[in-house]
């Protein structure tokens, strides 16, 4: 539920002052900060992570220190989906035309063996090439019910 103040005042500069005074408030600069919505996105994902690797045996996520590995994996996906795939998505555009979209998921793939390689494998462990396929479609089909339904709410929530 949204409040709005209604200021009736013949004098506009003890408007401009008290909007002012409600814009220097510390909460202010916390609630439209976009560093806290970036962590809210990574902590999200990093949720994600751990669901798929509890659901799957050949995905695994060191969960030693509190899932801090889980938050530098979806730091480091996030990183790499930023830089890399779109440089591995264009090079694959002939292959992902004629496989119908098939090799999309499979850009998706890159970037998870890629994060086991930084993260090392005792951290960060996904095993075989079928699985992975079908674990990087279940990523991004969390990832996409985690953004909807759960952080753009808390987002949304958070500015209104």
């Amino acid at each position: 539920m949204k409040k709005k103040i209604i200021i009736d005042s013949v004098d506009e500069v003890k408007v401009k002052k008290i909007e002012r005074n409600i814009k220097n408030k510390p909460y202010h600069r916390l609630i439209n900060n976009k560093y806290l919505e970036w962590l809210i996105y990574m902590i999200g994902y990093s949720i994600v992570l751990i669901t798929v690797s509890a659901m799957f045996k050949s995905f695994e996520i060191n969960m030693d220190y509190f899932g801090i590995y889980a938050l530098l994996a979806s730091i480091i996906i996030y990183i790499l989906n930023q830089t890399i795939k779109p440089i591995i998505n264009y090079l694959t555009i002939p292959l992902t035309i004629l496989t119908l979209g098939l090799m999309y998921p499979i850009s998706n793939v890159i970037i998870l063996y890629l994060t086991s390689y930084i993260l090392g494998r005792e951290n960060f462990f996904i095993g075989g090439f079928i699985a992975p396929f079908f674990i990087a479609i279940v990523i991004s089909f969390l990832n996409v019910l985690m953004e909807g339904l759960v952080i753009k709410p808390i987002i949304k929530r958070k500015n209104s």
